[in-house]
């Protein structure tokens, strides 16, 4: 079922992704947790699904453009990012949702933090 919210979304979350290399775990899962109503575990499973068609190419094929890639280190931290995702998305299955939150917003605020100073 189509919803305009749910393309807004994709759009906003592309410029970001495009201006910064971000969108899916910044902008995407708190927006379909707290505007879209999905638990922690939907909106981080959609967010992954979602990125696997235009991240693996279209964004990526313009900073290629721009001689942006460096295709070496691209190859080895998907093959740890193939296996990494496997052992994460395996290891959250039995995490409670009102944690797997909690742990979220820690790990955004470090970031947050870190990127500040």
């Amino acid at each position: 079922m189509f919803h305009a919210g749910l393309l807004v979304l994709g759009i906003v979350a592309g410029v970001f992704g495009g201006l910064f290399g971000i969108g899916g775990g910044t902008i995407v899962i708190p927006a379909l947790v707290y505007l879209f109503g999905l638990s922690q575990h939907q909106a981080q499973g959609t967010s992954l699904a979602m990125m696997v068609p235009p991240v693996t190419f279209l964004a990526a094929w313009k900073y290629y453009q721009g001689g942006h890639i460096n295709l070496k280190i691209a190859a080895f931290i998907a093959l740890g990012f193939i296996i990494g995702g496997l052992i994460g998305a395996t290891v959250v299955q039995p995490v409670s949702d009102p944690l797997l939150k909690k742990g979220f917003g820690v790990f955004l605020l470090f970031v947050g933090v870190r990127m500040l100073f």
